[in-house]
């Protein structure tokens, strides 16, 4: 006991962090406002699941076993370290209920020294896998190294302090030294200190007491300065998660006036990230799994997921004190230099940016729900539409979807000529009919596409589904501006569009659609132009119809095929049992499944307006390596659901030579199925 030695070492290790804590606080709150406090019942219940049970872990099976045990067991001892601090002032507290012999006390004594050794275990597996297997998704740092010390340490420090205590407490009662089942850790550290001499027990006491306690309040100033700041930050992060469907690209509000008022459209300098963008950079942990999932990344792109989130957070706390108006505190008294304030080229390579598929593997591996896509679609809306500087192959594309609203720039009448001799009515023709068929570009243009649009037709027909398209007044939905970051031409399709569907009572109806980046824009982004409608994708629609008995697959397949995963209707609005159960229902068919598949199943190369452009230099190019994932289960075909991952696996088995293996959509074939030699 040492009150004035425990004030002291309290009043230190808590002031500093108080000080870092309020300049990391002015930094966060610097950022743009957002609305993060609503559905409080909702994120409870997601804290729960992702922050506490930690789900999202146990996607790396060691590795999240390992921080479970660290995890719950800073819970665990939390406790432990405020009764040795009061123990600086009142020799032997227990806070009252947790004395020792108490039951709550025995009990919590027990839970204490099973967790000590927990935590042991857990460190001793990230120091292997650090220093042993040297995972190379992780960075690679001393810090790390020092942290994992410092907590090893401290258990340690806690085992022989208890150890210490009980012998001597053995010296002055009548029993002598036994093990306390109550205490095993200490009890084992009894056992080994118990020929010490007096003195010696007094150090070992004295050292694991003063090591524990100052040990707590060193890495606690460390975090604020380190990746570690995630032991603070990661609860409030998954708390404050984006709720809004995945799918949903936050709008740029008033843009029509932004560009009257001369204000940057997307974001330009890093004060413009939100507030919670900042947490997200302070959230990150570097544990690389984002990056181990990016397709960009594993094809040898310069896009890492983590490097752009630490090289965002490095610049931020490198202008900590420019940014809250405060630069003699930070950084010399230098301020953001001119060349630095615009992120892109000062900061970060545009070729970083245009790597992106916005697959969202990044987004679904991340632990602690940091967001990737919105920042780089944020960054790309600053290029585009205030630099004017994209890769030159968009350019016919922007033109398209601005004069013949397909980014091909194909005639606008030529949109319906995939239906000719089926004998579908537009929806003016046939304004009462429930369901509208959207088309989408590809599938209206592309002839490879087209076949999987008749194919689904046909479904439909055979089903005695009541339908009609728009024909030539459909237009692109503008999923291939907004993604590439041309807001402005985005928004003028979407609210040309919607007052169109609206027109025709499409909000009243089913829109059913091939493509899913069709889907996922009808569905999640429409809504915030006041066009809110059912959608369903095709393979949704035609499993259901199976369902029902409307479709009766009876013609046998004995095929081996395996699916792939388009990510717009996987990750992003988690449609992945409806495909296979379509194909599922085919006799004879066997659905295999490689093994990036469903959540982790790797992207296509086509999002994020890739296919309208030329890929970023790499080791590999995306639906290569794609398309031999596929290709490793040995199938007779490949199976998709997305006219984007067709076309780019399609490329990617010519590319191999391996064009006798069939790329088909899943309504193609249940049509062979159902049709069964049928004209």
């Amino acid at each position: 006991m040492n009150p004035i030695a425990m004030t002291l070492l309290l009043v230190v290790g808590l002031g500093i962090f108080a000080y870092s804590a309020s300049r990391r606080w002015r930094l966060m709150t610097a950022g743009a406002p957002e609305r993060r406090w609503d559905r409080i019942g909702e994120r409870i219940r997601l804290t729960l699941r992702y922050a506490f049970a930690q789900q999202r872990m146990h996607r790396y099976p060691l590795a999240g076993a390992a921080h479970l045990l660290i995890f719950f067991g800073f819970l665990v001892l939390m406790l432990r370290s405020v009764i040795l601090f009061s123990r600086g002032f009142i020799a032997d507290s227990s806070l009252l209920l947790f004395h020792p012999h108490s039951i709550l006390g025995d009990l919590y004594s027990l839970m204490k020294d099973g967790f000590v050794v927990l935590v042991i275990i857990g460190t001793l597996v990230f120091f292997y896998l650090r220093l042993v297997k040297k995972i190379q998704r992780m960075t690679q740092s001393t810090e790390a190294i020092v942290i994992l010390g410092i907590i090893f340490v401290m258990m340690l420090a806690d085992i022989f302090y208890d150890g210490a205590h009980l012998v001597q407490l053995a010296r002055t009662g009548a029993d002598g030294l036994a093990f306390r089942m109550w205490e095993p850790a200490g009890s084992v550290a009894a056992l080994a200190l118990q020929s010490a001499g007096d003195a010696t027990l007094t150090v070992v006491a004295h050292l694991g007491f003063w090591t524990h306690t100052s040990l707590v309040l060193i890495f606690l100033n460390l975090l604020p300065y380190s990746k570690h700041f995630h032991v603070i930050t990661a609860i409030p992060n998954v708390y404050l998660q984006n709720l809004d469907p995945p799918g949903r690209l936050a709008p740029i509000e008033d843009i029509e006036g932004k560009v009257e008022r001369e204000e940057t459209l997307g974001i330009k300098r890093i004060d413009q990230f939100s507030w919670k963008s900042v947490l997200d950079f302070y959230t990150c942990t570097e544990c690389g799994r984002c990056s181990d999932h990016c397709p960009a990344t594993v094809t040898g792109k310069k896009l890492s997921p983590m490097h752009l989130t630490i090289d965002l957070r490095n610049f931020l706390y490198k202008h900590e004190g420019a940014i809250i108006g405060d630069p003699q505190e930070s950084n010399g008294g230098e301020s953001i230099p001119e060349h630095a304030k615009d992120l892109v080229d000062g900061i970060i390579d545009p070729e970083v940016l245009w790597a992106c598929t916005t697959c969202r593997a990044c987004e679904q591996e991340c632990p602690v729900f940091i967001t990737f896509v919105d920042k780089i679609v944020d960054m790309r809306r600053y290029l585009v539409q205030e630099r004017g500087e994209f890769p030159k192959e968009l350019q016919t594309a922007f033109r398209g979807l601005e004069s013949t609203s397909n980014p091909w720039n194909f005639p606008a009448e030529d949109r319906a000529k995939w239906a000719d001799g089926l004998n579908i009515k537009t929806i003016a023709e046939n304004p009462d009919a429930p369901v509208l068929f959207w088309i989408g570009c590809s599938p209206s243009f592309d002839e490879r596409a087209k076949k999987v649009t008749q194919a689904t037709a046909k479904l439909m027909q055979k089903a005695g589904v009541d339908f009609a398209i728009l024909g030539q007044e459909e237009a692109c939905t503008g999923d291939p501006a907004r993604r590439a970051g041309n807001e402005y031409l985005f928004q003028m399709l979407a609210r040309q569009n919607v007052e169109k569907l609206n027109g025709y009572g499409v909000d009243k109806k089913k829109i059913v659609t091939t493509c899913p980046h069709c889907f996922n824009t009808l569905l999640n982004e429409y809504p915030d132009f006041g066009g809110k409608y059912d959608v369903v994708h095709h393979t949704t629609f035609l499993a259901e119809l199976v369902k029902q008995g409307k479709l009766k697959p009876v013609k046998r397949i004995d095929k081996k095929v395996v699916y792939h995963d388009s990510c717009y209707l996987g990750r992003y609005n988690e449609v992945y049992d409806a495909p296979r159960e379509v194909l599922g229902s085919i006799p004879g068919l066997t659905v295999l499944e490689p093994k990036e598949t469903r959540d982790r199943g790797m992207c296509c190369g086509a999002g994020g307006a890739q296919m309208f452009k030329e890929e970023e230099p790499g080791t590999d190019r995306v639906n290569d390596v794609r398309t031999q994932q596929l290709l490793d289960t040995k199938p007779d075909a490949i199976s998709s659901a997305c006219p984007f991952c067709m076309r780019m696996l399609t490329d990617g088995l010519a590319g191999k030579n391996r064009e006798e293996v069939p790329q088909l959509d899943v309504a193609e074939m249940l049509l062979e199925s159902v049709m069964n030699g049928e004209a």
